[in-house]
C-alpha cells in the first residue's frame, strides 16, 4: 500500500518568506497567544485536570500541529470538544490512563494519517456532527453551572441524571458574588467590540478608539476585570490559587506515565474516542479555515500525523489531547495570518505568559472562567439546525436528534456509534427503494419474450424485486431479457440474486438475457464465473441484438439446467 508522504505544510510556507510577512505572522501569532490563555486553562479546569495542564497542551501540542501540521492557518490545543470525554475518562480511569489513552490515539492519528485515510473522516454525516456538537455544547454549559453560581457541592458526577441531582440538591449554596462575576464575564465576552467587525472607511477619535479596543479579546478583558474585582474588593470566590495552588512558572518535567498491557485493552474505547472526535474536530476546522483564505487547501492525512505527533508528545508533560481549534483558527486566520509560522508563534508567546507571568493567576476567579466557557458552548453549538428540522425528511431529524440526545444522556462514544448505525440503515434504504424493476414492451421481438429494465444499485438491500421477478412472468414465457444499462452498481449478493434468478428461470425452460451490462457489473459478473453459466451469447449489447437474427415468432432455446 503506498503511505503518505510525511511533508509538513511549513516547509512549502517559507519558499519566498519575507519579513513583510513574517511581521504578520508575529502579530497574528502574538494575537492567538493571548486569546488562548484563558480558553488552555477555562478547557482544562472544566476537564477536571489543572490548569496548567490546559496551558501545556497549547503550548506543546499547539507548536508541533503548527510546525508539523498539513495546514497553512489551524491552531492546534484543547478543544471545548473534549471537555466530556477528558472529565468522563478521568473520572472513570484517573489522570495516569488519561494520558496513556492520549498517547494511544496520538499512534492512532498517525497512523491514520500514514496509511491516507484522511478523506474518510468527511464520510460522516453532517446530521451526527450536529448533533453531538450540540450535545457536546450543552453539557459543557451545564458542567460550569457550579461555578457560574458558586455552588458549594461535591466532586461533581460524570452521569448526566446524576449531575443534575446534584446541582439541583446544593441550589441554595449559591455565592452572589461568584454570580456577578460570572455575569459581568459574560456580558463582558458577548458586548465587547469584535475587530473582525469594526468600520473599515474614515472614522471619528471616539470611533479609533472602539477600533483599538477591539484588538483586545473580550476574555482577556474579562479575565484582568474579574481578577483586579477579586484582589481589590477582597472577593469570598474560589479562584485558580485557592482551588489549585497557582500556575507553575514554567513547564513541567518530562514524565512517562506507568504504562501495562493490561491497561491498554481496557482504554480501547478512550482511545478510539479520543482519536476520532480529534480527527473529525481537526479535519473540520481546516476545512473552515480553507473556506476563509485563498491560501492553499489543506492536507488532511498530513494534519492527521501532525495531530497525532502533538497527542503522542504533549502527555509527557502532563498535557490533555488536543485537536485543531474553530475559534482560535479563525482568530488567527482574521488577523491575517498565512503560514503556520503564526500558530508557532502562539505557542511560543503562550510559553513566555506562563514563565514571566504565571504568578498573577492566583486571583483568577473560575466564576469569570465559567461565563467565558459558558459562551464558548453557546457558540459552538448549531442551534439554528433545530429550528429547520423540519425542512429536512424523518431520517435527518432522527440521526440529529438522536446523536444529540445520546451525547447528553450517555456519551460520545454511544451517540457516534448509534448515529453511524441509523445513517447506515436509513441509507440502505433510500438506495434500495432506488432500485427499480420495470417491464418494457418490446413489440418486435418474439412471442414469449418479456423485457425488464433495472434501474439503480442492485445490492444486498434490493435483491427482493428481482428474487419476486419469477412470480410476474406470465405462462409461456420463454425468455426473460434484463436491460441493464441504468443500473450503475452490483455488488455479490445481487450478483447472487442474479443466479437465484437464472436458476429459476432454467427450471422452467425459460432463458435468461443480459443487455446493455454496464461496467462495474459485467466486470463483476465475468470475474464470478456467472458469464459462463448465463452463457457469453446471452449477454449482449442491446435487447434487439439478442434476437436479431431470429424471425418473430422464432422459439428461443431455453438455458441448460
Amino acid at each position: 500500500m503506498d503511505l503518505h508522504r510525511f511533508r509538513p505544510r511549513l516547509l512549502d510556507s517559507l519558499r519566498g518568506y519575507d519579513t513583510r510577512r513574517f511581521l504578520v505572522d508575529l502579530g497574528a501569532g502574538l494575537t492567538v497567544g493571548v486569546v488562548a490563555l484563558p480558553l488552555a486553562m477555562a478547557f482544562a479546569i472544566a476537564s477536571g485536570v489543572k490548569p496548567e495542564q490546559g496551558i501545556v497542551t497549547a503550548i506543546v501540542a499547539g507548536f508541533l500541529i503548527s510546525a508539523l501540521g498539513g495546514s497553512s492557518v489551524q491552531i492546534g490545543g484543547p478543544a471545548g470538544a473534549f471537555i466530556v470525554i477528558v472529565y468522563g475518562i478521568v473520572e472513570r480511569y484517573g489522570l495516569a490512563n488519561l494520558l496513556i489513552a492520549t498517547m494511544l490515539a496520538g499512534v492512532l492519528l498517525f497512523a491514520m494519517g500514514l496509511f491516507k485515510l484522511g478523506a474518510l473522516v468527511r464520510y460522516v454525516p453532517v446530521s451526527i456532527v450536529i448533533g453531538f456538537t450540540n450535545g457536546i455544547a450543552v453539557l459543557i454549559a451545564l458542567s460550569q453551572v457550579k461555578d457560574f453560581f458558586g455552588l458549594v457541592t461535591p466532586k461533581l458526577p460524570g452521569d448526566f441524571f446524576a449531575l443534575l441531582g446534584v446541582l439541583a440538591s446544593h441550589a441554595d449554596t449559591v455565592n452572589p458574588a461568584a454570580l456577578a462575576l460570572a455575569l459581568a464575564s459574560l456580558a463582558i465576552v458577548v458586548l465587547w467590540p469584535k475587530s473582525y467587525a469594526m468600520p473599515t472607511g474614515p472614522i471619528g477619535a471616539l470611533r479609533h478608539l472602539h477600533r483599538w479596543s477591539a484588538h483586545v479579546p473580550g476574555t482577556v478583558i474579562a479575565l484582568v476585570a474579574t481578577t483586579l474585582a477579586v484582589t481589590l474588593l477582597g472577593l469570598q470566590v474560589e479562584t485558580i490559587g485557592s482551588r489549585f495552588g497557582g500556575i507553575p512558572q514554567g513547564l513541567p518535567p518530562l514524565a512517562l506515565p506507568e504504562f501495562s498491557w493490561t491497561t491498554v485493552k481496557l482504554l480501547l474505547i478512550p482511545t478510539l474516542t479520543i482519536a476520532i472526535l480529534g480527527a473529525i474536530e481537526s479535519l473540520l476546522c481546516a476545512r473552515v479555515a480553507d473556506n476563509m483564505t485563498e491560501l492553499p487547501r489543506h492536507d488532511p492525512n498530513q494534519e492527521l500525523m501532525a495531530q497525532g505527533v502533538a497527542n503522542f508528545v504533549a502527555p509527557f508533560l502532563g498535557g490533555i489531547p488536543a485537536t485543531g481549534t474553530i475559534a482560535r483558527t479563525v482568530t488567527n486566520v482574521r488577523s491575517g495570518a498565512t503560514t503556520p509560522v503564526a500558530g508557532i508563534v502562539h505557542a511560543l508567546a503562550l510559553l513566555v505568559i506562563v514563565l514571566v507571568a504565571a504568578p498573577l493567576a492566583l486571583n483568577v476567579p473560575l466564576a469569570a472562567l465559567a461565563g467565558i466557557l459558558t459562551f464558548v458552548a453557546w457558540n459552538m453549538g448549531e442551534w439554528r439546525e433545530f429550528g429547520r428540522l423540519k425542512h429536512f425528511n424523518p431520517p435527518y431529524r432522527v440521526i440529529l436528534l438522536g446523536t444529540f440526545f445520546l451525547t447528553v444522556v450517555f456519551d460520545l462514544t454511544v451517540a457516534v456509534e448509534v448515529g453511524l448505525v441509523l445513517a447506515c440503515a436509513f441509507f440502505i434504504y433510500r438506495m434500495s427503494t432506488q432500485f427499480k424493476v420495470h417491464a418494457v414492451p418490446h413489440d418486435s421481438l418474439p412471442p414469449g419474450v418479456h423485457v425488464f429494465e433495472l434501474f439503480g444499485s442492485l445490492f444486498f438491500g434490493a435483491v427482493g424485486q428481482v428474487e419476486d421477478l419469477p412470480a410476474q412472468l406470465p405462462e409461456g414465457t420463454r425468455a426473460v431479457v434484463l436491460e441493464m444499462h441504468r443500473m450503475v452498481l452490483l455488488d455479490t449478493s445481487g450478483l447472487d440474486a442474479l443466479r437465484q434468478l437464472h436458476r429459476t428461470l432454467a427450471r422452467q425452460e425459460t432463458a435468461l438475457v443480459l443487455a446493455n451490462v454496464n461496467e462495474q457489473p459485467l466486470s463483476l459478473i465475468r470475474r464470478s464465473g456467472f458469464e459462463g453459466e448465463v452463457g457469453a451469447e446471452n449477454i449482449v449489447p442491446t435487447v434487439a441484438a439478442a434476437f436479431a437474427d431470429e424471425p418473430a415468432e422464432a422459439a428461443v432455446a431455453p438455458a441448460a439446467p
